[in-house]
């Protein structure tokens, strides 16, 4: 586990995606596993700006993005499809066929999640997956529980996960959808690289947990400790309460 800890969140988010870059450079047909919400949004906005400076080629990538609101179709502006062309799709020469997300619009929610781990699988899983991680230590959605999900599923949002994405809907908790189509632990662990992010002190707990805790399913992020090559990008906050294994 690499640990890689700068003053601020921008500067942090700044070498991650310069790093993204350079492993799309370096495999033009990576797959890439995509996070949704707050954490992210400065490293798509540090790809877009390298987009512009250097003409990135996305054009043989493909992306599979890590959740959706089961009930949004992907026209609807609170969609997480939404999120990613106004934060990134748009931006950069990524083909459309090449871009796969879940569907929270069907009327069959279990059928959907077996087509997307399917298609998954048969891109070979992930090359590189940017996650970030709640203050609770969840991954993507799946959340603290007595036991982990591997494949792909359905889960119910917690109080706190509302609040959290409640910026999405207008400040307004009860707006966000109650559940949501998430990857499993297995595809997120199984990836070749992982990038994990966390900014901000309410983080500091949960990375000093996924670090230097025990695996536990009441810390989903913790398993990040079985993976074979995972980064942890971190501003001086979330990593104030490590006991000092930094790079």
């Amino acid at each position: 586990m690499h640990i890689r800890v700068f003053e601020s969140e921008q500067e942090a988010a700044a070498a991650c995606a310069a790093r993204i870059a350079e492993a799309v450079t370096a495999h033009p047909s990576l797959v890439l596993g995509l996070p949704t919400g707050r954490t992210p949004l400065n490293v798509y906005r540090e790809l877009v700006a390298l987009q512009a400076r250097r003409r990135l080629d996305w054009s043989m990538a493909r992306t599979f993005n890590l959740e959706e609101w089961v009930g949004l179709s992907p026209e609807d502006g609170g969609s997480f499809h939404a999120y990613m062309e106004r934060h990134l799709f748009r931006h950069v020469n990524l083909s459309k066929e090449r871009i796969h997300f879940l569907d929270g619009a069907v009327s069959d929610c279990a059928e959907e999640c077996e087509r997307y781990e399917a298609e998954l699988m048969a891109e070979g899983g992930l090359g590189l997956v940017l996650v970030g991680v709640g203050a609770d230590g969840h991954l993507a959605f799946n959340a603290p529980s007595d036991h982990l999900r591997a494949r792909c599923h359905r889960a119910k949002l917690s109080r706190g996960a509302r609040e959290a994405n409640a910026m999405f809907f207008g400040d307004d908790p009860s707006r966000v959808p109650l559940e949501v189509l998430t990857l499993g632990m297995g595809a997120i662990i199984q990836s070749r690289r992982a990038m994990l992010l966390a900014f901000g002190a309410q983080k500091a707990e949960a990375v000093k947990a996924l670090v230097e805790g025990p695996l536990t399913p009441s810390c989903p992020a913790s398993f990040l400790q079985l993976h074979r090559d995972v980064e942890v990008w971190l501003d001086a906050p979330a990593a104030s309460a490590l006991a000092g294994r930094v790079q």
